[in-house]
């Protein structure tokens, strides 16, 4: 079996995500879903993506056998890579911060992978180029080559917006973006399908998604970094597309934890932040909707499993010494399921 056919046993052998409901007023006709795509091996929606850039590293010739992977983030793409390049009997290492949380250098190297630690963290991305030069391997970079690996998906090999499209038939679908990968594989699903359905971005603070597409500029940089782990980015990274997105809502970071809590209360389901930002602005959409007597489906993404933020997004602790204070936006959820209205009292 070669490395693609291997890659491809891995995805016929991957459980399918399942579309959960999220409850909302039936009178609204209004109904909201979530495909959970914390079920893959690795435990989040950055599965997928690593498994497009494998494949197409592979087909483009960039990884060939023995090749070392490079990436620079400690998140939940480089989880995902190591365990592909594992599979694949590849070396990888992983460039990140130099104060990462143990947490996240022991999921690396629980796959397989080794963790290259550096200083400054904005250091990660030379260090992780000059690494990947000085070992003859391969820098992969997430950010700038996700979208296109993913695009390159034949129609026989599922990505996220063709699973998502062929369980349900939304008004709107909302994703956040960070490399933007994901945006666009389910922009141009949408497009291809002639679907009349419309692409929301849940955008964090700081991002540079909400004013680069507001203000057309697609070069739009805050250099700020965002607090809401695996969306929002400082600068419009190149895999986003924003000629594929028709509104981008910005959304407080203390309501993205807000609904991870309400997400978990309601539903029992626990999820990240980045589908918390996902999630409120749902309910914005919800609240759109509703108020402007429209009927149809929302439908999101659980992006990761909630458990791997215990002890941060999670933690009460952590999140006062962050000034993320979830309480507001937890007590306006009651009201917006009353009237429609989402509005946070100061």
């Amino acid at each position: 079996m070669n490395q693609l056919e291997i890659l491809d046993a891995e995805a016929r052998r991957a459980p399918a995500p399942r579309l959960h409901a999220f409850p909302l007023p039936a009178e609204w006709g209004v109904t909201l879903h979530l495909l959970d795509e914390s079920v893959h091996p690795t435990g989040s929606l950055k599965h997928r993506t690593a498994r497009a850039l494998f494949r197409h590293g592979l087909r483009t010739g960039r990884i060939r056998s023995g090749t070392t992977v490079v990436e620079a983030t400690g998140g939940n793409a480089a989880v995902a890579e190591a365990y592909f390049a594992r599979l694949l009997g590849l070396p990888f290492v992983a460039v990140m911060p130099r104060r990462s949380a143990p947490e996240k250098i022991e999921r690396v190297r629980g796959h397989g992978g080794t963790c290259h630690l550096v200083h400054p963290p904005l250091a990660i991305y030379d260090e992780a180029r000059r690494y990947a030069e000085d070992h003859g391997g391969v820098y992969m970079d997430y950010l700038a080559n996700s979208a296109q690996a993913v695009s390159a998906v034949s129609a026989a090999e599922d990505d996220v917006g063709r699973v998502l499209l062929d369980r349900v038939t939304p008004e709107w679908v909302v994703v956040g973006a960070g490399s933007g990968a994901t945006s666009t594989a389910v922009g141009r699903e949408i497009r291809r399908r002639g679907l009349s359905t419309r692409l929301a971005i849940a955008d964090p603070e700081n991002s540079a998604y909400f004013p680069g597409w507001a203000s057309g500029a697609d070069d739009y940089a805050t250099g700020m970094p965002s607090r809401i782990e695996g969306i929002g980015r400082p600068r419009m990274e190149p895999g986003f597309t924003p000629s594929l997105v028709d509104l981008v809502i910005p959304v407080p970071d203390a309501a993205s934890v807000a609904a991870m809590r309400i997400l978990r209360d309601v539903t029992g389901l626990r999820a990240g932040p980045s589908t918390g930002t996902a999630l409120w602005a749902a309910f914005h959409l919800a609240a759109k909707m509703r108020r402007e007597g429209h009927q149809g489906a929302i439908a999101t993404l659980i992006c990761d499993d909630g458990a791997l933020y215990e002890n941060t997004y999670g933690n009460d602790a952590w999140l006062a010494a962050k000034a993320l204070d979830p309480s507001p936006h937890q007590a306006a959820y009651p009201r917006f399921l009353r009237t429609a209205d989402l509005e946070t009292p100061e």
